[in-house]
Parts: C-alpha cells; structure tokens; sequence
C-alpha cells in the first residue's frame, strides 16, 4: 500500500506530497531489525493549547510515523532501515547561483556530504517529536523548572544521550516577557507558567557534535498575535533571504524590514515592534554553537565583506521586542560554556580541577546549566553513572573557571522590565544545490 509521506517543497516552491512504499503490515510488527515495537501508524489528533504555531500542527504528530504516545522509541530505532525526513528545501537566493539547483556537478559534491545531512536530519526529527511532546504540556500553572526537566529527559530518551557522542546540545531556555534569552531556572528557582507570559522555548540536539538550534515562542493570550506572527514572519524572511554569496547585512536588512511592518497594541497604547539590534543568528560548527560568523536582524548589522558560504550550517534567529529593541545582561546567571578556545591556565584550587574534570569529560564545549550539574548524574548518565555525577558546593569553582577565562557565563539577556519580547529560529544547511531548513515542522 502507498502512504503520504512528508511534505517537501518542489523546485517552483509549491508542496508536494513524496509517497513512500510501505509493504502491507500485520497490526502488531516488529520493528525492522531495530529492536523497536513500533506503533501502529495513525492520524495526528491532538492540537497544542498554545498560540504562535500553524494551524497544522499537532502534538502528536509522530504517531504517523508510527511511534508511540507519548514518545518513546530512539529516532535511530524509530527509523531502522529508513531515510531522515528532508528539511524544507529552497533554491539559493542569489541570481547567480540559481544554477545550483539542476547541477550535476554540486550533486555529486553534496553526495561526500550525505553522511553528514543524515546526522543533522536525524537531531532535526528528534527536535521535532520533543518539542511536539513538549508542546502538549506547556500550559499556564506548569512549573518552569518541572517544563525543562521533562523536555529534557525525552530528549535524553529520544535522542538516546551517550555523553558527548549525542545527547542536548544547550540548557532549555524558557525566557519570560521582557527577558529575551539564556534563561532556564537554576535549582530552586520556582517560577510558574501563567496565562499572560510570553516564553521563548530555545532547546537544542546534538549528535556527534552536529546541533539544532531551533526555538519558538509560547503565548495563550491572543493579544500578543502581531508579536508573534511579526517574528515568526521575519525568521522567515531571513531564511529566504539567505544563500551562498549572500551578504550577511543582506539578511538582517531582510529581517528587520518584515518585522518592524508590525506594531502592536496593549492596554490601549500601540507599540511599535522592534527587531533587536545586538541579537544575532550564527553559524553553527562541530561542538561550536558560536562558530565564528553572526547573522544581524537590523540593517546595516555587520560588515559589508562577511557572506555566507558553501557547506556553512546556520541558525536562523529573530527576536522582536514591544521595548527598547536592545537588550543587557542581568538576572542570576543559569547558562555557562567552557570557551572553544580556552586558554590552558594552571588551577591552584582543588575544587576548580574538578569540576572542569567534570566539565570536560560532561559537556566538552558544550553549553550546560547549574541544574544539570545538581542532576544525580550530573548531565549524563552514560559518563558519570546514575548517581555518580552530582556536584556539591561548586559555585566558588565555577567563577573560578570563568575568572581565569576557562569558562564563559551567559546570564540572561533583559530588555526594559514591562515590555514582551519573541523568537523563533531554525537550523539551515548551506548545501550545494540548495539550502535545507532541517529543522522545519508542521508547527513552524
């Protein structure tokens, strides 16, 4: 029998069905050689309680792909035998390299690569089904630190964590209203969903070092819809304006444009919506989920010389802001990484060589927070055992680290208090022949 399968974009940009062969099955199969019970495939029935997604998406959407409600079977098993789903595709933006797309040549160069598009596509289907998941509970009284937690254990789950190998790639980030990033709660932190909060959900995949970086915005209030939708549309807007060749002031002059064609109003006063000016998208490198090039959101952003280039993996992000459209640092700090390049200092405290041991050996150059390093495995159970891990009494360690350079902290990052603020972003994959948004879904 022949079922639908995902949806893909033709070279004309219209959508289109791919069908997929599936040999005729008996209710209960196994799953083939993978050792997985797959479920029966069904139809996606269940909607989100929150605003700022499609109209088509469904938290449980994976249930087509026959897994289990809620998810419980590893994406590799899950798909044992099987292709990733593609990401969206699109041509390059650039006259001049419109060629691209029927290329022999740019076929065969993208054909060394395919082992890597496999890695990134199958972290973008394990984003997708945890944030569908994710999407079904985050509803107004759920407790922050209690959200990330379960996020982040099916991520464990879904991705099937094995240290460095594969597992998250950042702390869970859940900012609120006029806090724009790098907020997750630290332990004992008992802050609350409610009805009127914007959340920015930012969480991140990793295997074998290749991330997604993917995020959106949560709301239940339909008063913040032009917010929403003026962001989401400038994301948008910024992954078509991208390609090779393609200036990377062009793209934040994109984004901007879009974003700042909105305004909104609350409690009677309209608001402009601002893009913010010293937030960035990035490009994205092996274990490096800063790797060296920014993607501004206003005009005039960066250098006229700096372009985007063949083989380059992006994230994609726009933040709007009802505010200042600047944001500071401020807040306790939550989100620590060691520096990719960090300089080999000599520690004189004991405390401090351990916790980097643990560091090292845990996250790598990894991003991690202060909950993770409380967790009886302290952020993976694969390294440290399920009750090996646990830090105790290492705050005084860790300025420490970030004194002499070794780590970095990442504190939250506030426009002015009163105001609301949204994302939404997505990994990109510069291909040869086209780009491939791979961490599209159903839901935005």
């Amino acid at each position: 029998e022949e079922v639908e399968g995902e949806e893909g974009t033709g070279e004309n940009g219209e959508v289109t069905k791919k069908k997929k062969k599936r040999k005729k099955k008996k209710k209960k199969k196994k799953g083939g050689g993978g050792g997985a019970d797959l479920g029966p495939i069904k139809e996606p029935s269940k909607k989100p309680p929150a605003r700022g997604l499609k109209d088509t998406a469904f938290t449980d959407y994976y249930v087509k792909l026959g897994q289990t409600e809620p998810p419980t079977i590893p994406i590799e098993k899950l798909f044992h035998g099987k292709e990733y789903p593609v990401g969206e595709i699109q041509p390059h933006t650039l006259e001049s390299q419109t060629y691209r797309f029927t290329s022999e040549e740019m076929r065969r160069q993208e054909s060394i690569s395919e082992e890597l598009y496999k890695t990134v596509r199958q972290a973008a289907e394990v984003h997708r089904q945890v944030r569908s998941y994710a999407q079904s509970f985050i509803k107004p009284g759920i407790e922050l630190a209690d959200m990330c937690a379960r996020l982040e254990n099916k991520n464990r789950e879904l991705v099937a964590e094995h240290g460095l190998d594969r597992g998250i790639a950042f702390p869970t980030g859940c900012s609120l209203n006029h806090v724009a990033a790098h907020y997750t709660p630290n332990p004992g932190d008992k802050t609350v969903l409610s009805y009127d909060d914007v959340m920015k959900v930012d969480f991140g995949v990793q295997i074998d070092g290749r991330i997604i970086d993917s995020a959106w915005t949560v709301s239940f209030n339909d008063k913040y819809d032009p917010l929403l939708q003026s962001v989401k549309e400038a994301t948008d807007a910024g992954i078509r304006a991208s390609g090779i060749d393609v200036r990377l002031m062009d793209v934040g002059e994109a984004i901007q444009e879009v974003m700042e064609s909105f305004e909104i109003e609350l409690d009677g006063k309209t608001h402009p919506i601002k893009a913010i000016r010293n937030l960035n998208g990035h490009s994205i490198g092996q274990y490096e989920i800063h790797a060296g090039k920014s993607v501004p959101i206003v005009k005039n952003g960066c250098e006229a010389s700096l372009k985007m280039e063949e083989g380059e993996i992006y994230a994609i992000e726009t933040f709007g802001s009802t505010g200042r459209g600047v944001v500071i640092e401020d807040l306790e700090c939550s989100h620590y990484m060691k520096n990719f390049h960090s300089p080999h200092v000599p520690l004189r405290m004991q405390s401090s060589k351990k916790l980097l041991n643990h560091i090292n050996k845990t996250f790598g150059t990894l991003a991690f927070c202060r909950r993770w390093l409380e967790r009886d495995d302290g952020g993976s159970t694969t390294v440290n055992g399920s009750t090996g891990g646990k830090q105790e009494k290492y705050l005084g360690a860790l300025k420490n680290l970030c004194d002499v350079g070794i780590v970095q902290a990442y504190p939250p990052l506030c426009d002015v208090k009163g105001c609301y603020t949204a994302q939404y972003e997505h990994t990109i994959m510069m291909r040869p022949t086209c780009k491939e948004v791979v961490s599209r879904g159903d839901d935005y």
